[in-house]
């Protein structure tokens, strides 16, 4: 294997002892690194600006004595102030994509023992970001830091980035990041593979990415408590230093949005009596959630776009743009891909916050989660009212029988989780729950539901009365029994869905997985069609 070594000329340590035969009694890096026994070096570039070549000529005379089989390779970088950050990492960053430093059978190098502090932890960076794959050297005086050493050639100690290869520190490593995990999950022994894997992905953007981040799915799967999270998350690693500002978009129309998305002055409408900052200056520093993006009007969203990109936006009524670094964070219900092609959404926008989109499954594609979500609603209702809730054994399993149904649909989530366990601990006597009180919660949530506690079938739900309002009152005539039953669970899915885009994905799940079908919601409407029927009236 060939040995190449990277090195800043070092105008000051390397030019110690002068000229005469006084150097050689006084401890040079460079010199001194290419004398290490331990480390024999193939190839040397040493990196310097043009009005320092006369010292790099005499470093190269005084390297070809002591070792001769070293080759030298000047690579002059002109650097106008190698304290400057940003000229130093840009000039080294271009640097390290030469080919050179990039070959097979080769082991490389980098001598930080040399140049100012900042061009030691640029060329740090590259190499801990993996732009040159090399291991760092650090040279030093065999004295502790006395220069004049009577052992010219020092020490030397190697310094592999490579974290791999450090069993504890990757062990440690992996701990905190299943920790962060868990903690995104809110502490939940989630068992869904999917999930996991979508929270897995999530982990990383969070820790990694100040994009934008999109949380997509239906009502009650979780998207403002994930948001919640993710902030946090973000902030006890240092990536936000500001408050978590969670706005719901559907409650904001015409004016109102702008105002209270972007601020105001005073005057600057009817009723406007005072200045107001606006949600996107209170998150600078932090993270703004808007929920329901999809329910923004489109002028607010085109101010919310070159907010995004720039940082500025300008409150109603203000003569000069105002600045809020911010990170965002937008969750919905809807197909915003379908918003756009009906011009209800903005593509550049869409475009702009769709960088990471993770789309959040709801209950009923989770069952396996059902059980531990359970325990964890139970423990927050027990911390919230100061008193221990439990199941009996047999009601614990009327419950999970009702819930793991698969002709239980959960249309409102886990809010319908929550729900329930909240109705059934507060009606528990001596912090029980039994199976009297889980019997009368399940007929609560469902009014059909069988004697045994099992969920009503997937075709109840909608009565003749219903039938005839939509189909006629001749339906019966006009339509077989096996119509009738798809159209009554057709119309259910309906009811309990958000939009048609959401009714589409659940009615096509298995096609849409398949990627059979483009567009599930034309689909639907074809269906509903079919009977003179569109989504609004259903």
């Amino acid at each position: 294997m060939k040995t190449i070594a990277i090195s800043v000329l070092g105008t000051q340590k390397d030019a110690h002892g002068g000229k005469g035969a006084a150097r050689w009694n006084t401890w040079r890096p460079t010199i001194g690194l290419v004398q290490q026994e331990s480390l024999p070096i193939d190839e040397l570039h040493l990196i310097l600006n043009e009005e320092f070549r006369p010292l790099a000529e005499q470093v190269k005379a005084d390297i070809n004595s002591v070792s001769p089989e070293t080759k030298v390779v000047f690579d002059i970088i002109q650097l106008k102030d190698p304290w400057d950050f940003e000229e130093v990492y840009g000039k080294f960053y271009d640097y390290a994509k030469s080919p050179c430093f990039h070959k097979e059978r080769t082991n490389y190098y980098i001598h930080i023992s040399t140049g100012s502090h900042v061009e030691q932890i640029c060329l740090f960076l590259l190499a801990e970001s993996r732009h040159i794959a090399a291991k760092l050297v650090q040279t030093s005086p065999k004295e502790g830091h006395v220069r004049h050493s009577r052992d010219p050639k020092g020490t030397i100690n190697v310094i592999d980035l490579d974290l791999s290869r450090y069993d504890k520190l990757a062990k440690r490593f992996e701990l905190e990041r299943q920790d962060d995990l868990s903690f995104l999950k809110q502490g939940i022994d989630t068992k869904n593979a999917a999930f996991n894997k979508l929270i897995e992905t999530i982990e990383r953007v969070a820790v990694r990415s100040a994009d934008p981040i999109l949380l997509t799915g239906p009502t009650g799967a979780g998207k403002s408590q994930l948001a919640k999270q993710i902030y946090l998350l973000k902030k006890q690693s240092g990536k936000v230093k500001g408050s978590f500002v969670a706005v719901n978009c559907a409650t904001l129309g015409g004016d109102l949005a702008k105002s209270a998305l972007f601020g105001h002055k005073k005057g600057s409408y009817s009723g406007a009596g005072a200045d107001h900052d606006g949600f996107l200056k209170e998150a600078d520093g932090g993270i703004i959630f808007l929920d329901e993006i999809g329910e923004l009007p489109l002028e607010a969203q085109a101010m919310l776009l070159k907010a995004i990109e720039e940082k500025t936006f300008r409150p109603l009524g203000a003569a000069k743009d105002e600045h809020s670094d911010f990170q965002l964070i937008c969750g919905t219900n809807r197909d915003l891909s379908l918003d756009v092609a009906n011009r209800r959404f903005r593509a550049d926008l869409l475009a702009r916050i769709n960088l990471w989109s993770f789309d959040l499954p709801g209950l009923a594609d989770r069952r396996e989660d059902i059980e531990p979500n359970l325990v964890y609603e139970l423990n927050r209702f027990s911390e919230k009212s100061g008193k221990h809730i439990s199941f009996s054994k047999e009601a614990r399993e009327l419950f999970l029988g009702f819930a793991l149904d698969p002709t239980n649909r959960w249309p409102g989530n886990f809010r319908d989780l929550n729900a329930m366990i909240v109705r059934m601990a507060t009606l528990s006597d001596g912090g029980r729950i039994t199976e009297e009180v889980v019997k009368d919660e399940i007929a609560r949530a469902t009014p059909n539901v069988g004697a045994d506690g099992t969920a009503a079938s997937p075709t109840s739900g909608i009565s003749d009365k219903e039938l005839a309002a939509l189909l006629g009152k001749d339906y019966a005539a006009r339509f077989d029994e096996f119509e009738l039953v798809q159209f009554a669970h057709v119309a259910r899915v309906c009811r309990e869905a958000d939009s048609a885009a959401d009714a589409a994905k659940r009615l096509f799940a298995v096609s849409r997985k398949a990627k059979k079908s483009s567009n599930d919601s034309d689909r639907l409407s074809k269906y509903l069609a079919r009977f003179g029927l569109k989504f609004k009236d259903l």
